[in-house]
């Protein structure tokens, strides 16, 4: 039976991102036909290094292409290292050789070329800095008509920002970038801080999946949340051991939107000063006097509420299942 979404994932791995990597893996109704990377978590080069491992460690061979390492217009800043570790996944001890090697053509070559071959067909989730994205945008006009829907982990509307009072990561790495991709016209949800920040799961709850599976792959994804945890409790000890899901929330969106309360309207991203990163949206349909709110029509669909043990339960019985394959060589 064929897949209900086929998608390119769009990721700088990351914990979170090597857990949404594993959902999406496992769930049936996700085909992951290619893997895009770009910096943010970590440089774009250990991003690409780690995609392959995640997902050959997994027994996937999937196409990973390597995207920007760089922001559009502001200057790069430095990973954060202190929170996924020097190496994104909790600085692993050692890693198996499984071999593989990025594509030729860079990520938004590869978008581009997937949404023309494939046109209506392909959802593009990005949980990372949006360059690789706006550069397709630039060399294909029309990928908003040739892509399926576009979902996002980024942002926040209510909610304050986890790098500034305003601004959530992925946005504020490459706000140029994000507001190309708010108002470009395609079929869009933002799935932010609003909704990630009520789902917390417990790092035992990854020591029972690797418990469960005794594969190299949950012992990885266990080990790296760990570490994440390690700094969420630094922050947060009202949390236990414990970590925001962030972008395993994008996939589950994809596949169970009924958990999830949304609100339309019109986003755009503060790309200078104090407010630099912060995701803006209109949510009254208003003349705003403003000169530029009108570009960001259609209106982004944004996730404001989320069933918080719906989601969990989800994540646990989509990673429960027998989806892992040995590792490739």
């Amino acid at each position: 039976m064929q897949a209900k979404h086929k998608v390119i994932f769009d990721t700088d791995p990351g914990v979170d991102d090597a857990m949404a990597l594993y959902f999406a893996l496992a769930h049936p109704d996700i085909d992951v036909v290619g893997i895009t990377t770009t910096f943010g978590n970590v440089y774009v080069e250990q991003a690409t290094i780690n995609a392959l491992y995640l997902t050959r460690i997994a027994g996937r061979a999937i196409p990973v292409a390597q995207g920007v390492n760089v922001p559009f217009a502001k200057a790069a800043g430095t990973p954060p290292d202190f929170i996924h570790g020097a190496d994104g996944l909790g600085n692993l001890p050692s890693r198996i050789e499984v071999g593989g090697q990025a594509e030729v053509e860079s990520a938004a070559e590869f978008i581009v070329k997937m949404a023309r071959q494939h046109p209506g067909e392909i959802t593009l989730v990005a949980v990372g800095p949006l360059g690789n994205l706006g550069l397709a945008l630039k060399m294909e006009p029309q990928l908003p008509k040739l892509l399926k829907k576009v979902v996002l982990m980024a942002g926040a509307v209510d909610e304050p920002g986890n790098v500034s009072p305003v601004a959530e990561a992925n946005v504020w790495n490459d706000p140029d970038a994000a507001d190309l991709v708010f108002t470009a016209g395609w079929d869009l949800t933002m799935v932010g801080l609003d909704v990630t920040h009520r789902v917390v799961l417990p790092s035992s709850f990854f020591a029972r999946l690797a418990e469960q599976h005794q594969h190299i792959a949950m012992d990885t994804l266990s080990h790296a949340v760990n570490f994440y945890a390690n700094f969420y409790q630094s922050i947060r000890p009202d949390l236990g051991h414990a970590c925001y899901g962030h972008d395993v929330l994008a996939f589950v969106w994809l596949v169970a939107p009924e958990i999830f309360e949304t609100q339309s309207g019109r986003v755009r991203v503060a790309k200078e000063g104090i407010g630099n990163g912060q995701t803006m949206m209109a949510k009254l349909a208003i003349p705003y006097p403003q000169a530029g709110w009108e570009a960001s029509k259609p209106e982004t669909r944004v996730c404001m509420k989320v069933d918080a043990d719906a989601c969990a339960k989800l994540i646990d019985q989509t990673l429960s299942g027998d989806w892992l394959q040995p590792a490739l060589a």
